[in-house]
């Protein structure tokens, strides 16, 4: 685990697993930035900058498999390599997007409006490659992998029981269904819709 303000010695490099990178608010709230797969990165840019802390915390969510590369040895290898150095840079730019898209919907989007683009985004089918239909109905999707309403919570900066409210109002107009845990998209087009919408 990292913590946000500790000196940033190593980058690390996520070659299997997965790991969550948040900020916890005074009282606790925790609001995740991003999950990280295998490919990509973790503590680069603090590492171009003089006396760079860590930005956020880290922490893994399954079991993990790292890269740690030191600073100056980063450094000294993007000097070398300049197409290291341009995928460093691409790397910057696609987290500047999304941490600016965030900030835009935390701001502009309700709770409601952000599960549902949440809830799109997660579903099976959403990556290349990767939907699965639901046995029992093959126009229903399945998410990707079982969330806990905190785990939504901590994605959209709200808490656990402003997500379950809105689940249960997506439930009752037949857009989703709970089922033991699992939340099935009973209709993927509506909140698709919905998602667009917003």
């Amino acid at each position: 685990m990292l913590l946000a303000g500790d000196p940033c010695e190593t980058a690390y490099f996520v070659v299997a697993g997965e790991v969550r990178v948040y900020q916890v608010s005074a009282e606790g709230r925790e609001q995740v930035l991003v999950s990280l797969v295998s490919g990509q990165a973790f503590n680069t840019v603090p590492i171009y900058l003089e006396g760079g802390l860590n930005p956020a915390n880290v922490v893994a969510r399954t079991e993990c498999r790292l890269l740690s590369v030191r600073a100056e040895e980063l450094r000294a290898l993007t000097l070398r390599n300049p197409d290291l150095g341009q995928a460093i840079l691409r790397d910057f730019a696609g987290r500047l997007t999304h941490l600016t898209n965030m900030v835009s919907s935390l701001g502009l989007l309700n709770v409601r409006q952000r599960l549902v683009k949440f809830l799109v985004d997660q579903a099976e089918g959403s990556q290349p490659g990767a939907h699965r239909e639901t046995a029992e109905d093959p126009a229903s999707t399945n998410l990707g992998r079982r969330w806990t309403q905190n785990d939504i919570a901590a994605h959209l900066g709200t808490v656990r029981d402003v997500v379950g409210r809105a689940l249960r109002a997506l439930e009752s107009e037949g857009l989703i269904r709970l089922d033991r845990g699992r939340i099935v998209l009973v209709d993927r087009p509506g909140l698709e819709r919905l998602a667009d919408l917003a």
